[in-house]
């Protein structure tokens, strides 16, 4: 039986090779997350603008500890707990018709904590007069493999006039 030696250089390449290969592997499971969780953002918002409650509801985590506020030049409003979140906003999904706005959003920080994770974006709704601009900050819980919200706050920029 013949034993073959393999020269330490080419085992330090080998574990330099599959080194990278792990990193890259990890970054793009990142790079996945981040696109998932952009994805139930902007379910939520399309869902919303377009009156359609299975799909909102279902972008949220049904719990206690949901947290949802709004803020502009009006005032500001805060809700706790899903069952609040989703009962105030009974009203307008009987009554509201869908928006044509158009949505944009530039991304500023998509960050994941083992299954939290942390968004913060700037939103952009156009519509025929007039564009709304916002500062929004999402806090995510992976549960069963899938991202919901549990915290929405907006900030309306307060235009100059």
């Amino acid at each position: 039986m013949s034993v073959h030696k393999i020269p330490k250089d080419k085992i330090k390449l080998l574990l330099i090779f599959l080194l990278g290969l792990m990193t890259a592997c990890a970054w793009a499971q990142a790079d996945k997350e981040k696109d998932a969780i952009k994805a139930v953002i902007i379910k939520e918002t399309s869902s919303f603008m377009n009156v359609d409650r299975k799909n909102w509801s279902e972008s949220w985590l049904h719990t206690p500890y949901a947290y949802w506020s709004y803020s502009d030049s009006t005032g500001s409003s805060f809700l706790d707990g899903w069952e609040a979140i989703n009962k105030t906003f009974d009203t307008y999904f009987q009554a509201e018709k869908p928006s044509k706005s158009k949505i944009t959003y530039e991304w500023i920080e998509v960050r994941v904590y083992g299954n939290g994770a942390y968004a913060r974006f700037i939103q952009k709704s156009a519509d025929s007069i007039d564009i709304d601009e916002t500062s929004q900050v999402r806090v995510l819980e992976k549960k069963d493999g899938k991202w919901r919200l549990v915290y929405v706050s907006v900030v309306e920029k307060y235009q100059k006039k």
